[in-house]
């Protein structure tokens, strides 16, 4: 399945069913009064967040979106049933924006979530409605009101657990094929990796999703090499993981690059919890690996660990610290969401 994460849709909700005129007719009632039924409610277009997920691939080749009008009323004061409506089925992590690409009109985060985008027309009265006792045989009605039109923007930024970042060709995609099913495309080159691959990975009987985003550079946060809408994938990861590469030219700058890109970004994304690797370590000297780990911690990095993905050296051990980690900030998101008095221990003296 082909992975895409931006798309552009027309989506209009369903036009009110009309009001009828009538009249009733029986063979002891020959003059009978107004019996026309309303107008059904249009359909109404819904997003809905479901499982299975996770690309916007299906709205690439379809755009338009029109909920059904209301059936229309009837003699005997029948009203019209509510025409269909349209739903959405949406990944989660989808966001739904205003035609000007940037107001947030829905943001889908939990699987099961449902809102509704537009509501459709109100059906039109039938003539029984506007009987009164100076006017028994009305003729009047309501057409029906019109749905809702509009262009929004679908944009998934994935949920993950772990969100692997750092420059082109730091051997993510590799180690992302290691420890998991997924098989991203991987090869000697930059830019190797153009759209985001998500794969799940266990170590110790446990497992969690990982997130293998496509290389960052310089000037991301701006929108080059279309860095945008990769950073905004690593928004919602909840951990993440910064591999970078010990053979480059210059690790330590490639090291900050990245982070001022986050932090330029987001101030958020900067203060996510952060695993730093070094990659590559099979072909770099041990005693390099020191300098440029000491390097790092002058720079403020507290824990860094090294791995070589093609030969397995350290990949268990980065695996368990990072699952220790996504443990930890689970851990500290679910008591930052419950009642202070639910977790925090009871002082009974």
């Amino acid at each position: 399945m082909k992975f895409l994460d931006q798309a552009k849709i027309f989506v209009k909700s369903g036009n009110g069913g009309p009001g009828a005129v009538s009249f009733r007719r029986e063979a002891n009632e020959p003059l009978g009064g107004p019996d026309g039924g309303n107008g059904g409610r249009g359909g109404d277009i819904i997003a809905r967040c479901v499982s299975g997920l996770n690309t916007l691939i299906d709205y690439r080749y379809q755009q338009h979106f029109k909920a059904k009008a209301g059936v229309p009323g009837a003699g005997r004061d029948r009203s019209g049933p509510k025409g269909g409506d349209v739903i959405l089925r949406l990944p989660a992590g989808t966001q739904i924006l205003a035609e000007d690409g940037e107001t947030v009109l829905v943001d889908l985060t939990k699987e099961g979530q449902e809102i509704t985008l537009l509501n459709g027309g109100i059906g039109g009265k039938g003539n029984a409605f506007f009987k009164s006792a100076t006017n028994r045989s009305p003729r009047k009605h309501q057409t029906g009101e019109l749905g809702i039109e509009m262009w929004v923007w679908l944009r998934l930024k994935l949920i993950a657990d772990a969100g692997l970042v750092g420059m082109p060709n730091a051997g993510k995609s590799t180690f992302l094929s290691v420890v998991s099913a997924a098989r991203p495309k991987i090869a000697d080159y930059p830019f190797t990796t153009l759209h985001p691959n998500l794969g799940v990975v266990g170590i110790d009987d446990h497992e969690f999703v990982m997130a293998d985003i496509p290389g960052l550079i310089e000037g991301a946060h701006h929108g080059a090499g279309i860095g945008h809408r990769f950073l905004g994938h690593v928004e919602r990861c909840r951990v993440l993981m910064h591999l970078i590469d010990s053979t480059a030219s210059d690790p330590l700058q490639n090291w900050r690059t990245i982070r001022s890109e986050l932090a330029a970004y987001d101030e958020g994304l900067a203060r996510k919890p952060e695993l730093i690797v070094l990659s590559k370590s099979d072909s770099a000297p041990d005693d390099y690996l020191t300098d440029l780990s000491d390097a790092l911690r002058a720079e403020g990095v507290e824990h860094i660990m090294s791995m070589s993905s093609v030969s397995g050296t350290g990949v268990k051990d980065v695996l368990r610290a990072l699952f220790n980690t996504i443990t930890a900030e689970a851990e500290a998101e679910r008591r930052a969401t419950m009642p202070e008095t639910e977790w925090q221990p009871h002082d009974d003296a």
